[in-house]
C-alpha cells in the first residue's frame, strides 16, 4: 500500500529504539540503501507494480534492507517535504504507490527475510517476503504455517496489515488472528522517526499500533519492518510450535461445468448452492471447518465455470468431507462429470494455488464484496445476465468465490481492527486485458457488474443481513466515489464497519501529521 511524507526535521534513530529486534540475525548488505534514479537502467522496472495501469515517476527509488535504512529514507522525505509511498510486494490494486504525486518511493522487497527471534519469542516475518517463499521457509524450517493468502507473489507488507486470508482460514482463522506483533517506523507530531515494536500483550502501551495493524489496512499509520507471529494461546519458546501445523495431506477437487450447458435455471440453482451451504457453515463449531469450497465465474467467453474445493486432512474423512460438500453444491444439476481428486501434500498445495503468473502487460480492475447469507434472486439475475452478455468477449472477465467463516468468525469484530466476523463467502471481481484502448471499456463494464448485482444497497455490498462490506485489502477506490456508492454507507463503513473510529484515534496517536496518507487512507480525527 502506498504512504506519503510531509514535514521538515527529525531526530537520528538510535541503537536503543531497536533494542527489542537485537534478536534477530544481520541484515544489509550496507550502510546506506540502494538509489534508483531516472538516469539508471533499472528505473522503469521499479516504478511500477503488478497493474501496468499505475506508473509512477518519482524522483528515486531507495531499495532498502534493514530498518534503519527505512528510518534514514523516511528522515530524508521529512527533511526534503518529498511525498513518500512505500511498495513490498507491488501488488496494490490501485495508484497508492505509483502515482503522478509519489516524489520518493521506499521499496521493502529486499526485506524479505522469515526467521525465529527468540526475545519475543515469534517468528518474524519482513514485508518484502512473498507468500510463496513464506510458507516454503516456515514449512521447511520449523513445519508450521500461517492462515494467509494463496497467490504467490504476493507482498508480507499490505497483505498482513489488511488481515489476510486463504485456504486454511476456515479451519485457523485470520493471518491477524496469529500476529502477536508489528515493528514501524513512524513520525510523530515533532517529526521524529522512530522504530516502535507493538504487541497485543493488554498491558502494552503501545498495543493500538498493534491493533490497527491487525486489518486496518497498509500506508495509514508508518512502515512497518517486521511482521511478527505467535498464536494466541501458545506455550514456550519453541518455533515448532507457535503457530498451526498446516496438514501433511490436502485433497483438491476440481469440477468443470461448460458455459455451453449452464441454463439460467441450473446457473442459478449452482450459485444457490454454493451460497446456502456456506451460509449454513460459516459459524465457528461447522463440522466442515476443513472444507474450502470456491468457484471461478468467468464471462462466458471463458468456456466453463469451476467449481474449485480443497479440504485438509488424510483420506478417508477428506474424501467424505469432500463428496457431502459437492452433494450439496451440485445438487439438482443433473449428470455432472467429476474428475478423481488429487491428494497432494502441504507444500504441493501451496504450488497448487499460487494463482496467476504476474504478465508485465496484463491490466487489471478489481473489486471485493462479502456475503453474510445466501445470494438473493436479484443478485443471481444480475450475475447471470452480465456474464453471458453478448456485447463483450473477455475471458478474464468474471468473479471467484472463496468460502470464507469457520474460525474467522470466532473473533470478535473488535478484538482486531479487522471487522469483517459474521460473513460466509468472499468475492473478487475482477477484469483483465492488455491494450491500453479497452481501458474504459472493461472499466465500465466492471462498475456496470457490481453496481448491478449490489443494486438494491445503492451499489456496493452495504453491510446488512445479505452482504458484509468489502475487502481491504483489494481496495477499490469507486467505493468512495458518490457516482458509484449511492447508499448512505460511506467507504469506510464497508472496509471496517463499526471499527473506524478506533482507527482514527490509532492514527492521531502514530501519524499525528498525516505523513502516511493515500487516497482511501484512514482520515485524522
Amino acid at each position: 500500500m502506498g504512504t506519503t511524507a510531509a514535514g521538515a526535521a527529525a531526530t537520528v534513530l538510535g541503537p536503543s529504539v531497536l533494542a527489542p529486534a537485537q534478536a534477530a540475525p544481520p541484515t544489509g548488505t550496507g550502510t546506506a540503501p540502494v538509489v534508483v534514479t531516472p538516469a539508471d537502467g533499472r528505473y522503469d522496472d521499479v516504478v511500477q507494480g503488478v497493474n501496468p495501469r499505475y506508473v509512477g515517476q518519482p524522483e528515486a527509488v531507495y531499495m532498502v534492507d534493514s530498518p534503519d535504512q527505512v528510518a534514514d529514507v523516511v528522515r530524508r522525505a521529512v527533511l526534503g517535504d518529498k511525498r513518500l509511498t512505500v511498495r513490498s510486494g507491488g501488488h496494490c490494486l490501485e495508484g497508492f504507490v505509483y502515482n503522478p504525486e509519489t516524489q520518493v518511493v521506499l521499496d521493502l522487497s529486499q526485506m524479505s527475510r522469515v526467521y525465529f527471534d527468540a526475545q519475543l519469542g515469534a517468528i518474524a516475518v519482513e514485508p518484502g517476503a512473498v507468500v510463496a517463499d513464506m510458507y516454503e521457509r516456515l514449512y521447511k524450517t520449523w513445519g508450521v504455517t500461517i492462515p494467509a493468502g494463496i497467490f504467490h507473489s504476493v507482498g508480507a507488507g499490505g497483505h498482513f496489515a489488511g488481515g489476510g486470508h486463504g485456504h486454511l482460514a476456515r479451519l485457523h482463522g485470520m493471518a491477524v488472528d496469529h500476529l502477536y506483533a508489528v515493528e514501524v517506523v513512524v513520525v510523530d507530531a515533532e517529526r521524529t522517526v522512530r522504530a516502535v515494536v507493538a504487541t497485543r500483550d493488554p498491558d502494552d502501551p503501545n498495543r493500538d499500533l498493534w491493533w490497527a495493524h491487525s486489518g486496518g489496512g497498509g500506508g495509514n499509520f508508518g512502515v512497518v519492518t517486521r511482521y511478527l507471529f505467535r498464536s494466541p494461546g501458545a506455550l514456550g519458546n519453541d518455533p515448532r510450535k507457535i503457530l498451526p501445523q498446516p496438514p501433511a495431506e490436502v485433497l483438491y477437487s476440481t469440477v468443470s461445468l461448460p458455459w455451453s450447458e449452464m441454463t439460467q435455471e441450473r446457473f442459478s440453482r449452482l450459485l444457490k448452492n454454493v451460497g446456502a451451504f456456506h451460509e449454513k457453515n460459516k459459524d465457528p463449531t461447522s463440522p466442515y471447518l476443513a472444507v474450502t469450497g470456491g468457484m471461478i465465474m468467468p464471462h462466458c467467453s471463458g468456456g466453463q465455470l469451476t467449481l474449485g474445493t480443497q479440504v485438509h486432512g488424510s483420506p478417508p474423512g477428506a474424501q467424505r468431507l469432500l463428496d457431502r460438500y459437492l452433494a450439496e453444491a451440485l445438487d439438482g444439476l443433473g449428470p455432472v462429470q467429476r474428475s478423481t481428486a488429487q491428494r497432494l501434500s502441504w507444500l504441493q498445495s501451496v504450488a497448487f494455488n499460487g494463482g496467476a503468473s504476474n504478465h508485465p502487460t496484463i491490466r487489471g480492475d478489481y473489486k471485493s464484496s462479502y456475503m453474510r447469507a445466501n445470494f438473493t434472486d436479484r443478485q443471481v439475475e444480475a450475475f447471470y445476465r452480465f456474464l453471458t452478455r453478448p456485447d463483450i468477449e473477455n475471458p478474464k472477465i468474471g468473479v471467484s468465490i472463496s468460502g470464507y467463516g469457520g474460525r474467522i468468525n470466532a473473533v470478535d469484530r473488535n478484538a482486531t481492527a479487522f471487522a469483517h466476523r459474521d460473513c460466509s463467502l468472499n468475492l473478487l471481481w475482477s477484469v483483465e486485458w492488455e491494450d491500453p484502448a479497452d481501458d474504459v471499456k472493461n472499466i465500465t463494464w466492471n462498475r456496470e457488474f457490481y453496481g448491478s448485482v449490489h443494486a438494491d444497497t445503492g451499489g456496493v455490498p452495504v453491510p446488512d443481513g445479505v452482504t458484509g462490506g468489502c475487502y481491504v485489502n483489494d481496495v477499490d477506490t469507486d467505493i468512495a466515489n458518490p457516482t458509484f456508492n449511492r447508499s448512505t454507507s460511506a467507504w469506510h463503513d464497508l472496509y471496517y464497519r463499526d471499527n473506524y473510529a478506533h482507527l482514527r484515534q490509532a492514527k492521531a496517536r502514530w501519524d499525528p501529521l498525516n505523513f502516511f496518507r493515500h487516497a482511501m487512507s484512514v482520515q485524522l480525527p
